[in-house]
C-alpha cells in the first residue's frame, strides 16, 4: 500500500531549450495577445492573476496565443472568425462578448460576424445564433441589453 502511494518520480528540470522555447512562445503570445484584445485588456488580466490562476494565465498565453494563433496557414481575421464561430456555438457569451468587442482590432467587419453567425444557426442551431446575435448588437451596436433580443436575433 505504502509503494502504491508514493507520488511519481520528480520531473527533470527543463533544459536550456525547452525554457527558450517558453519564453519564446510567451513573447509571442503576448504580442498576438495585445493585438486581438488589446493591451489594456490584456494588462488588467495578467494584473489580476493570483497565485490561484497565474499558471492558467501563462498558459493561455503561451499556448492558445504563442502556439496556435501564431501558427501559419490562417490570417488573423480567419482565425478570429473561427473563434467567434466556436464561441457562439458553445454558448460561451462572455468570452464571445470579449471577442466581439475585440473584432475593431482585427479588422473583422460586423457584416463578417452576422454571416458567421447565420453559419452558427445552420449548424449549431437558432437558439445558439439567437442568443449569439443578441451579444454582437449589444457589443457592436450598443444596442442596450432589453432591445438588443428584438428584430433580428429574436425568434419563436
Amino acid at each position: 500500500m505504502a509503494d502504491e502511494q508514493r507520488s511519481a518520480p520528480a520531473q527533470p528540470a527543463p533544459g536550456a531549450a525547452e525554457v527558450g522555447a517558453n519564453e519564446s512562445s510567451w513573447a509571442r503570445g503576448l504580442e498576438l495577445r495585445r493585438a486581438v484584445l488589446g493591451s489594456a485588456h490584456v494588462e488588467r488580466a495578467l494584473a489580476a492573476a493570483t497565485d490561484f490562476d497565474r499558471d492558467f494565465q501563462s498558459y493561455i498565453t503561451r499556448n492558445a496565443w504563442g502556439e496556435i494563433w501564431a501558427r501559419p496557414g490562417l490570417s488573423l481575421q480567419t482565425r478570429h472568425l473561427l473563434t467567434i464561430v466556436m464561441l457562439a456555438t458553445l454558448d460561451r457569451q462572455e468570452e464571445l462578448e470579449m471577442h466581439l468587442a475585440a473584432t475593431r482590432n482585427t479588422g473583422l467587419t460586423p457584416e463578417e460576424v452576422r454571416e458567421a453567425l447565420m453559419q452558427v444557426a445552420v449548424y449549431a442551431g437558432v437558439p445558439a445564433a439567437n442568443a449569439a446575435l443578441r451579444t454582437a448588437k449589444r457589443v457592436l451596436f450598443g444596442t442596450p441589453a432589453a432591445e438588443a433580443g428584438r428584430g433580428a436575433g429574436e425568434h419563436g
